[in-house]
């Protein structure tokens, strides 16, 4: 296989990643939000995260790999969900906060930082434009994984691609 040429990193990153980053944002945001500030400790079983814990979890890793891109390289520090984040409401205020920096300095990345080869814990050696595929995928898992957890802790589910029961229910009501 051919090596990802500057232009071709170029067009992903504007044409595919940055749309999708955007648009998968929105929808965290409201499955984060979608959490009752009471119960972000409900948990499916005793072994899963809570959705508080979850919820981090898909945040705190969207940030990972969005530093590492202009960095040139993943920085593995441990970053635990700050004590200021309490609940739902917190988190997607936090998640606002550090998305919208860290997404404009993407937009500024050169085709050559783009094909930088980055390590990844010495399993993979990319050009750095291909890990924003990763976390969009790793995202949308747990999302999905998320997602599920909102009807049995009470809440209602957000229309996710295309209209959820609970949002044509709403629609219907608001006639």
């Amino acid at each position: 296989m051919q090596p990802i040429q500057p232009d071709q990193a170029g067009f992903l990153l504007h044409g595919v990643y940055l749309p999708g980053l955007k648009n998968e944002n929105r929808i965290t945001t409201s499955v984060i939000e979608a959490i009752p500030p009471d119960k972000g400790d409900y948990r499916p079983d005793t072994i899963s995260k809570s959705a508080l814990e979850l919820a981090w979890h898909i945040t705190a890793t969207e940030m990972r790999f969005m530093d590492a891109l202009p960095a040139g390289e993943f920085d593995f520090t441990p970053r635990p969900r700050p004590d200021s984040i309490k609940n739902s409401h917190d988190l997607a205020a936090w998640y606002a906060d550090n998305f919208a920096p860290r997404f404009e300095k993407l937009t500024k990345l050169t085709n050559e930082e783009l094909v930088k080869i980055v390590d990844f814990r010495g399993v993979f050696q990319l050009p750095a434009v291909m890990y924003l595929g990763f976390v969009l995928h790793h995202s949308i898992h747990h999302r999905g994984q998320l997602s599920m957890y909102l009807r049995p802790m009470g809440a209602k589910v957000p229309a996710i691609y295309g209209e959820s029961y609970d949002s044509a229910e709403a629609r219907k009501a608001a006639k």
